[in-house]
C-alpha cells in the first residue's frame, strides 16, 4: 500500500506507481530487464531508454481511477535555471555538420537533439508535474512512472505512437514535420516524413509476414497544444511466434528520432550530441495478455530526473533542405510550452 505523502513536509516517500494508458498502477510486484517476461501473464510496463538497460515492471493493482493516496506537490525550477547541452551556435553547427554528412552520402536524414537541464532539489515526486502537463499540454500518450529506487522518474506528454499490438497486427505512427500551424509545414517536412515511413516499413518487415506491410495513413496533419505535426501510420502482420525481443531488435530505437539509414544516423548522433539522451527518444508503454496486446509511445515531450537534475529533450529532423536557424527554432517551439509548465510553482 502506498503511504500518504507530501514530500515538501517530510512525509513518507511514495512507493512505486505509474499512470499509463489511462490506468493507474500500484503495488510493484516484479521488475526485470528480460523482455521475455512480456510474454508471461500480467500487465507489464515497458521502459526502454534510448541509452541504458530496458526495464519491465509488473504492478499487481490497476484502476481507472486515481487512488486518493497518490498526491504530491510540485516545486519547479526557475525558468532561468535551465541550460542546454547545445546552445544556438552549437546546435546550428551540428545541423551544418549533418548536412555535410548528407552531402557525402552517409545519411539521408538525422534527428539532432539537445537536452535541457535544471537542478531539482525538491524531495517531491514528479506527480505534480504530471498534473500540470495533463492540464496544460494534454497528450494522447501521457504517462508517469515513479520508481526512483530503480532509477526511473519519468513524466511524458508524448504525442507519438511507437508500437501498438493487437494479436498479430502491429502498428507504428511516426511523426515527422512540425509547425506552429498547418501553413508552416513545408515540402521538406513531407519529404522528412516519407523517408521515415520507408524506414519504419523496413523495420517492421523484419518481423512481419511478406506482403503484409501497409501505410493506412500518410502525411496527415495532427493538431497538438501550440503546434501541428505530420503523422503517418505503418502496419503489418507479425510472423507466428515472433518474440518481443525480436520486435524491439527490429524497431528500436524509433526511426523518427534517429534517421535514415538508421545505423549511420545513430553513429552521427553519437558524434554530434554532447549529452546522453537517456530516457528521451526511447519508448514507454504497457504490454498485456501474455504479450498479445500492447501500446508503447516514443518518449518525446518527456521529462526525467536523475541525481537531482530535471531533464527535457528536444530535437529536429535534419535533411539536405534544412536551414540551421529554422531547425533551432523548431527545437525551441517543441520545448517552450512544456518548460514553462515545468517551471510553474517556482520558488
Amino acid at each position: 500500500m502506498i503511504g500518504s505523502m507530501n514530500g515538501n513536509d517530510g512525509g513518507v516517500s511514495l512507493s512505486p506507481f505509474a499512470c499509463i494508458g489511462g490506468l493507474w498502477a500500484t503495488e510493484l510486484a516484479e521488475i526485470s530487464t528480460d523482455p521475455r517476461v512480456l510474454e508471461t501473464p500480467g500487465r507489464w510496463i515497458a521502459v526502454l531508454p534510448y541509452e541504458g538497460v530496458p526495464q519491465f515492471l509488473l504492478f499487481s493493482a490497476w484502476t481507472d481511477t486515481r487512488p486518493a493516496f497518490i498526491e504530491d506537490a510540485w516545486q519547479g525550477p526557475e525558468m532561468s535555471a535551465w541550460t542546454s547541452s547545445l546552445d544556438e551556435s552549437g546546435y546550428r553547427a551540428a545541423v551544418k555538420a549533418t548536412r555535410q554528412s548528407i552531402a557525402r552520402g552517409d545519411v539521408y536524414q538525422a534527428n539532432i537533439c539537445r537536452v535541457l537541464s535544471a537542478r531539482s532539489d525538491s524531495v517531491a515526486s514528479l506527480l505534480g508535474l504530471f498534473d500540470l502537463l495533463a492540464a496544460g499540454n494534454p497528450a494522447p500518450y501521457a504517462s508517469i512512472v515513479h520508481a526512483p529506487e530503480h532509477g526511473i522518474e519519468i513524466v511524458s506528454a508524448s504525442p507519438e505512437l511507437f508500437l501498438r499490438r493487437d494479436a498479430a497486427t502491429i502498428v507504428s505512427g511516426p511523426i515527422k514535420g512540425t509547425g506552429r500551424t498547418a501553413d508552416d509545414l513545408l515540402a521538406k517536412d513531407a519529404a522528412e516524413n516519407i523517408m521515415i515511413v520507408d524506414l519504419v516499413r523496413n523495420d517492421l518487415s523484419r518481423v512481419c509476414s511478406a506482403g503484409s506491410i501497409e501505410v493506412p495513413r500518410l502525411l496527415e496533419v495532427e493538431e497538438h497544444p501550440g503546434l501541428v505535426h505530420l503523422v503517418s501510420e505503418v502496419s503489418g502482420v507479425l510472423e507466428p511466434e515472433v518474440s518481443w525481443a525480436a520486435i524491439f531488435d527490429a524497431t528500436f530505437p524509433p526511426g523518427s528520432v534517429t534517421g535514415a539509414p538508421k545505423s549511420s544516423a545513430l553513429r552521427l548522433i553519437e558524434e554530434l550530441e554532447p549529452a546522453s539522451r537517456r530516457f528521451y527518444c526511447g519508448a514507454i508503454g504497457w504490454v498485456d495478455d501474455c504479450g498479445q496486446r500492447a501500446e508503447l509511445a516514443v518518449t518525446i515531450r518527456t521529462f526525467w530526473r536523475v541525481n537531482n537534475m530535471l531533464n527535457f529533450g528536444t530535437g529536429a529532423g535534419v535533411t539536405w533542405d534544412s536551414d540551421p536557424e529554422a531547425e533551432w527554432h523548431e527545437t525551441e517551439l517543441k520545448a517552450r510550452r512544456l518548460i514553462a509548465l515545468a517551471s510553474e510553482g517556482e520558488s
